[in-house]
């Protein structure tokens, strides 16, 4: 893994790689690099670098999900925040980067099958190329050959997004079929394997974007999901590849994202770091202090989803709505524990609860990215690998591809949805489908589907795959934009002006107090307050929807006694969604350079993201 990462490190491109509009540069010494394997494979490391870093990937999705509160609303949600003159992702140098390679790699002083592995490589990032430009933009330019300043495609129109994606697949079909390399010990390379994982990803959201946004194409939205349930299979039958069991329904699930080491046996592909190189990420940093980050918490309709062991919902308890902290996160599945501090959590030996002193806004702190050891907590310190592809999403595709197409039987379910909830410690409902609706996940999250399994399916990718990256573009492909809209509810609080030990540890937590009275008033409670006072957070809120304040209390809704935290309620008027926000506006600056580009519904002449 050290010798990959000082290949990255070291590299200087000898590719001098430019924009769509600027003019190529000659490189010296091409015969050298194409002649020979060694040179292939250096040229394919500079691919590596269109990758996100650990800094990137830890952060990658607390801006833009719904089940988070942060302390910043994201310009893309915020009203009038965000339009066509502070766009950006138009960047095509990586692009000419690849088309190069790909003109370039046919030396007769090496056989076929060599070529082919290293075009099969650089086919798969020009399909990861083209597979963010159209996430984000929709139509874009096709270009499969580095560009000179006089080629006439520089100022081509956008192309269809029949034809990029159609092309996407063909990149995607050859790198499956022709990369050579099946499996890699330090989990950072892409083989054959990564390439059918990125192409049931790239298949399922075409798939499910055409069918919920209605786009009558050429290519129907039930062969990309067919085509995705494909790709997921060669995978499941072929790769050797497994969920990860090894440390036990407790701790497995988190292991794959704190080991310094991928864990190769579920992990296809992921971001590694290294202390001796001096290449760090900053999870703990970003997801513990009160001013590095964006204080990412979830938010508690998020935390209802999670089920109980014997696989029921949460939702179906009776009493849910007004349990505390404590009893809400027993007998739930264990990935919630895996997932943020629950009771029993420690940091270097001592009791952890939920840092309301300067992070958490809703009581619901992540942990599942970060190390426990507070000695990573002030800098860019991390040094566990992230992954980028694993096993259980493979498996998560395959089963929503067969949902979506009518077609999962309850042996599909079994060795997919089943096999995740088991590895969680779930008991019930693991060997077959749901027949029956539940009805406050359908109604708080997807009012629009009936479908039990497919509301299932979606249930287990938000909990397995939560802080990984997905939910954006789940939400975009499912046509759900509008759940960005939702209130930032957390915890139940049971009672305010009282010390609370909010994980039974023997030391309180927090005093949510109403006055300066109240204050005073905890702080006799507490027995002993110059003690406690090194645990115990004391947090003003305000009650009442009137309230001016971010941090409120809001009485439940069902009347109960005691109230849930909600933050920044007086601003959810500021978030906006509309039917535009499922693309992102093209710069302005590209139709300067390129007036055949034209730009995207809803965002012409500077319009703002004003939720129209």
């Amino acid at each position: 893994m050290k010798k990959i990462l000082y290949t990255f490190l070291s590299f200087a491109l000898l590719l001098a790689s430019c924009d769509l509009y600027e003019e190529p540069k000659d490189e010296a010494g091409k015969e050298a690099i194409f002649s020979s394997e060694a040179g292939l494979k250096t040229y394919v490391y500079s691919f590596y670098n269109m990758l996100p870093s650990g800094s990137s990937l830890n952060q990658i999705e607390v801006d833009l999900v719904d089940f988070g509160a942060i302390n910043n609303i994201n310009t893309f949600i915020s009203e009038n925040a965000y339009n066509e003159e502070i766009s950006g992702g138009w960047s095509w140098s990586n692009l000419r980067n690849i088309n190069y390679f790909i003109e370039n790699c046919n030396s007769e002083k090496l056989d076929a099958a060599t070529l082919n592995n290293y075009i099969g490589v650089a086919r798969f990032f020009r399909a990861w190329f083209y597979y963010d430009k159209v996430t984000t933009f929709g139509d874009v330019p096709w270009i499969d050959k580095p560009l000179d300043v006089e080629d006439e495609e520089l100022y081509a129109p956008r192309d269809s997004r029949e034809l990029v994606m159609e092309k996407v697949y063909e990149d995607l079909q050859f790198a499956c079929n022709n990369i050579t390399t099946t499996s890699d010990a330090t989990g950072s390379m892409v083989t054959k394997w990564v390439a059918y994982a990125f192409a049931s990803r790239v298949c399922l959201f075409e798939g499910t974007f055409r069918k919920y946004h209605e786009l009558s194409l050429s290519t129907s939205a039930d062969t990309w999901l067919q085509r995705a349930a494909t790709m997921a299979e060669n995978v499941m039958n072929d790769s050797g590849k497994k969920l990860y069991t090894g440390a036990g329904t407790a701790k497995s699930y988190r292991t794959l994202f704190t080991n310094d080491d991928p864990e190769t046996s579920e992990i296809l592909m992921a971001v590694v770091s290294s202390s001796d190189l001096g290449v760090l990420h900053n999870a703990n940093w970003k997801w513990t202090s009160p001013t590095y980050g964006n204080r990412f918490s979830m938010t508690r309709p998020f935390i209802n989803t999670y089920l109980q062991l014997d696989g029921t919902p949460y939702t179906s308890k009776a009493g849910w709505e007004s349990e505390d902290f404590y009893t809400e996160c027993q007998n739930r599945d264990y990935r919630l524990a895996q997932t943020i501090r629950t009771p029993g959590y420690t940091r270097d030996g001592q009791a952890a609860a939920p840092d309301f002193s300067g992070y958490s806004f809703t009581g619901y702190q992540p942990i599942k990215l970060c190390l426990d050891g507070k000695g990573y907590d002030d800098a860019a310190l991390n040094t566990n690998a992230l992954p980028l592809f694993r096993y259980a999403e493979v498996l998560l595709n395959y089963a929503e591809a067969k949902a979506e197409l009518g077609t999962l039987t309850d042996a599909d379910w079994a060795k997919t949805i089943g096999a995740l909830r088991a590895r969680a410690g779930i008991t019930g409902g693991i060997s077959t489908k749901p027949t029956t609706v539940d009805n406050y996940f359908q109604s708080f999250y997807f009012p629009e589907i009936n479908d039990p399994v497919i509301l299932e399916v979606r249930r287990e990718r938000g909990v397995e795959l939560c802080l990984e990256g997905f939910r954006f573009n789940d939400l975009r492909r499912w046509k759900s934009g509008d759940l960005l809209l939702k209130s930032w509810y957390g915890m139940y609080v049971p009672e305010v002006n009282v010390p609370i030990d909010l994980d039974h540890s023997g030391s309180y937590d927090v005093i949510f107090y109403t006055s300066d009275e109240g204050l005073e008033a905890a702080k006799v409670l507490t027995g002993d307050w110059d003690a406690a006072k090194a645990t115990c957070a004391t947090v003003y809120v305000e009650q009442g929807e009137g309230s001016s304040k971010q941090l409120q209390l809001i009485e439940p809704v069902d009347g109960a006694e005691g109230y849930y935290l909600t933050w920044d309620k007086p601003n959810d008027y500021k978030r906006v969604w509309g039917e535009k926000q499922y693309l992102y506006p093209i710069p302005a600056t590209v139709m300067v350079k390129n007036p055949n580009i034209a730009q995207n519904p809803g965002w012409e002449n500077g319009a703002s993201n004003d939720g129209n």
